[in-house]
C-alpha cells in the first residue's frame, strides 16, 4: 500500500461569500486571529504526514504563494528590531513542507482544479483539502482519513453529522451499512443538497477533506475526456468521479471525523473559529473571555 505523501489544495475560487474583501484578498488568506485559514490547513496536512503541498491557484491568488515563500526584507527588519520570536514564526512558514504551485486558468469546478495537478500525483493516492473546513481536535482530521485508508486501501471521504434543517447545504452520503463504532462505513451514493429531509439518505454531510486513490482519479480523467469530446460546458466535479467509481465497483469509505468543525467559508463560521482559537491561547484567553462576558452580560 502506497503512503499518502501529497495533498492537493484547490484554492482558485472567488470567495464570493466574503465580498467585498475577497475582491483583492484570497478568502484562504483571511485570518483566524493572526494566521490565515490556509496556514491552519497546511499545518493539519503536515501533522498528518503530508510532505508535499500542491496548491492549485488562479488569478488574484498571488498572496498565497508569497505567504509560503521567504521574505528577506521582513526577516531583515525583524532581526534589526530584535523581534526574534516573530522572526522564528516567519522563518518556519516556508519550511512547513515542499510547496508546488499550478494554475487553474478557468474556474470549471473542483474536479477540474484537481486535474491540473494530476501529473504531479501520477499513480499515487493523495489527499484533497478544501479551504473552508477547519477541524480542531486531538488528532488532525486528515490523519483520521489516512488511518482509515491504511486499513482499507480505499478512498475515504470526510463526513460530519448534520442537523435536519441544514441538510440542504451539503452533499449527503448514502451508506451501505451502519456507521461503525469507529465512525467508518462503506457508501453507495450521494445526494447533492437534498431539498428536504425525506430526500436525504442519511444525516452525514460531506466536508472538504478526502483521500483519493488512483481509481477515482482515472474516473475524473474520463469525465474530462467526455467534456472535451462533446465540447460540453459546465463543471467537472470530484463527486461525479466518486459516483462513477462506485458504479464500477470501487469501494469508497465515509469517515465521521472527530473534532470541532468550523465552516470558514461562511462569515459566522469564521467568527466561531476565531473565538475558539482566541479562547485556546494563553496570551489572549483571559482578556478575551473577560471582554465576551462583559458584552454578553
Amino acid at each position: 500500500m502506497k503512503k499518502i505523501r501529497k495533498a492537493i489544495f484547490p484554492v482558485a475560487g472567488f470567495g464570493t461569500r466574503f465580498l467585498p474583501v475577497t475582491k483583492t484578498q484570497p478568502k484562504e488568506m483571511l485570518p483566524v486571529v493572526d494566521k490565515p485559514v490556509i496556514h491552519y490547513l497546511v499545518e493539519e496536512a503536515v501533522e498528518s504526514g503530508i510532505e508535499e503541498i500542491i496548491l492549485v491557484t488562479g488569478r488574484g491568488k498571488r498572496a498565497i504563494e508569497d505567504y509560503f515563500d521567504k521574505s528577506f526584507e521582513l526577516e531583515h527588519t525583524l532581526v534589526e528590531r530584535g523581534k526574534h520570536d516573530l522572526l522564528k514564526e516567519v522563518l518556519d512558514i516556508p519550511d512547513l513542507a515542499r510547496f508546488v504551485y499550478v494554475r487553474q486558468p478557468i474556474p470549471k469546478g473542483d474536479g477540474h482544479a484537481i486535474l491540473q495537478a494530476a501529473e504531479l500525483v501520477r499513480d499515487e493516492p493523495f489527499a484533497v483539502m478544501f479551504g473552508d473546513d477547519l477541524v480542531m481536535g486531538d488528532k488532525p482530521a486528515l490523519r483520521q482519513l489516512i488511518d482509515e485508508y491504511e486499513v482499507s486501501g480505499s478512498s475515504v471521504i470526510a463526513v460530519t453529522e448534520v442537523p435536519d434543517e441544514d441538510l440542504s447545504k451539503y452533499g449527503v452520503v448514502s451508506l451501505d451499512e451502519e456507521m461503525s463504532e469507529s465512525g467508518v462505513a462503506s457508501l453507495n451514493g450521494f445526494v447533492e443538497k437534498p431539498a428536504s429531509k425525506s430526500q436525504a439518505p442519511s444525516n452525514f454531510g460531506v466536508i472538504g477533506k478526502y483521500v483519493v486513490t488512483p481509481e477515482v482519479l482515472e474516473k475524473l480523467i474520463e469525465i474530462e475526456k467526455v467534456f472535451e469530446r462533446d465540447e460540453r460546458d459546465g463543471e467537472i466535479r470530484l463527486a461525479d468521479a466518486f459516483s462513477l467509481a462506485l458504479d464500477s465497483g470501487v469501494d469508497l469509505k465515509a469517515k465521521l471525523v472527530k473534532g470541532d468543525r468550523f465552516d470558514t467559508g461562511s462569515k459566522i463560521g469564521m467568527l466561531k473559529a476565531a473565538v475558539e482559537v482566541a479562547l485556546s491561547r494563553d496570551d489572549l484567553k483571559d482578556e478575551f473571555r473577560e471582554f465576551l462576558e462583559e458584552k454578553l452580560s
